[in-house]
């Protein structure tokens, strides 16, 4: 798949502020999903959304997973603050988050829901700080059937500041 030739969207979900990072918490001026998707954005041109929520999680990191796992359990989906006006004119979502109790952030699933996505290209970009990927890969391929899912990256969120080699060297095997 030749990006160039692709309209792309970088579509993705991060949180700023207190974030667990190599074993503690840590108070991140820049989410850790958007560095990622800024490296993306100065390689592909693509156009980038960011997916944000009505209501924010707490400051507190503690109180954001515990609201994250509620959500998770409830199988909830959080009202997103913002849409996509024009999405049938992409080719290609780079769907972008942190990984959250094994999988995407509920907003994420929200974003996936609100489109039809049939015959666009996914490729997702995973923030982590061990437990990689894990089953968001699966839960896309759910929630979207009739998308083209291609392999996903993930990265350590302590390493995503170093990792522009890595996010180049990603796409150019996309391509």
């Amino acid at each position: 798949m030749n990006l160039k030739d692709k309209k792309c969207l970088i579509a993705y979900y991060s949180r700023k502020g207190n974030n667990y990072v190599s074993g503690q918490i840590m108070n991140l001026p820049i989410g850790n999903t958007k560095v990622v998707a800024d490296m993306i954005w100065e390689i592909t041109g693509g156009d980038v959304f960011q997916i944000d929520t009505v209501k924010s999680y707490p400051k507190d990191y503690s109180a954001t997973t515990n609201m994250a796992k509620k959500e998770l359990n409830e199988n909830a989906r959080p009202e997103l603050s913002g849409h996509v006006e024009n999405m049938e004119s992409y080719n290609v979502i780079f769907l972008g988050y942190p990984n959250w109790w094994g999988t995407m952030p509920m907003p994420v699933f929200t974003f996936l829901e609100e489109y039809d996505l049939s015959g666009k290209t996914i490729v997702s970009f995973c923030t982590h700080e061990g437990s990689g990927i894990g089953r968001s890969e699966n839960d896309i391929e759910k929630l979207c059937p009739e998308a083209t899912l291609l392999k996903g990256f993930a990265i350590y969120g302590s390493r995503v500041s170093a990792a522009k080699k890595d996010v180049a060297d990603w796409l150019n095997q996309l391509s």
